[in-house]
């Protein structure tokens, strides 16, 4: 394997495998194709880093040593089922699906069948701003293996254990919290616009947590919802899978979900940073 510049391939490419891309630069960018089932929007980001799209499968993986999967969350045991056949033995394929252990684990059988290296992975935070540098948890028995190799890419990765699945049960667990503070405070500070009362609810919440700054933080957590809620719930439904793993309750993962898939289905425009604006803007859908 080359130090520099592995010959890399994408299943997938979102907004995920852009950044990373654009993060490499130009020089490893060259060395990697793409495969996505969408066209038009993947073909405008490959165009913008110098990744190769292709129309099939096969020909992106072919002489990959290294493959980012980077699909929705539902369709990651899919993806692996899809691209098996195509993958080159000895290739790593790093699962950057925000899903479910038990879902990293069937994928993770799917690869190593063909002789693929399987690397469960966790993007620990958004993308932007620092792309390629955007914090990484991997796992799994290649994991060290893989780290050397993302190190070559300038990637950030952190291993968080030997086994498949230690590094998306970090992430699912930390999204109850995460993405479910997102759901509550539209479902609080909403129905306190409706009602009228905004202002004392905003006061007393800055009464009981003052270091939150709680106008801020309600139209950032309305923006993320109303830009990403699809893949948000797609996240969420992944995180009430693991808990169901775990044989715990689910319910608030699961309502958290449904709010992220609302605000995800209006595909409204965040607009400007304010809360009342956007609040408004979800409000007049509702």
């Amino acid at each position: 394997m080359t130090q520099t510049h592995p010959q890399l391939a994408f299943i997938g490419f979102g907004e995920a495998a852009e950044a990373f891309a654009t993060g490499w630069g130009p020089d490893a960018a060259s060395h990697a194709r793409a495969y996505d089932v969408k066209s038009d929007t993947p073909a405008a980001r490959a165009a913008r880093t110098g990744v190769t799209l292709l129309a099939d499968r096969a020909g992106a993986l072919d002489g990959a040593e290294a493959v980012f999967c980077l699909v929705t969350a539902d369709r990651a045991v899919e993806a692996a089922e899809q691209a098996a056949p195509y993958l080159p033995t000895g290739a790593f394929w790093l699962d950057g699906n925000s899903c479910s252990p038990g879902a990293k684990r069937r994928a993770a059988e799917l690869i190593s069948a063909v002789g693929g290296r399987y690397v469960d992975v966790a993007i620990m935070a958004p993308v932007h701003p620092k792309l390629h540098r955007t914090p990484l948890l991997i796992a799994g028995p290649h994991a060290e293996f893989a780290a050397r190799l993302l190190e070559t890419l300038g990637m950030q990765a952190r291993i968080a254990g030997a086994t498949v699945g230690d590094a998306s049960s970090i992430k699912m667990i930390r999204s109850v919290l995460i993405k479910g503070m997102e759901a509550l405070t539209a479902e609080c500070l909403l129905a306190a616009r409706r009602a009228g009362v905004e202002g004392a609810v905003l006061a007393s919440l800055a009464a009981s947590n003052p270091g939150i700054d709680w106008p801020a933080q309600a139209a950032y957590n309305l923006e993320r919802m109303m830009v990403h809620g699809h893949r948000r719930a797609a996240e969420m439904r992944e995180v009430a899978a693991t808990l169901a793993e775990l044989n715990l309750p689910n319910a608030l993962s699961s309502a958290s979900a449904d709010w992220q898939q609302r605000l995800g289905d209006m595909q409204l425009a965040p607009g400007d940073d304010s809360f009342p604006q956007r609040a408004d803007a979800v409000l007049g859908r509702l």
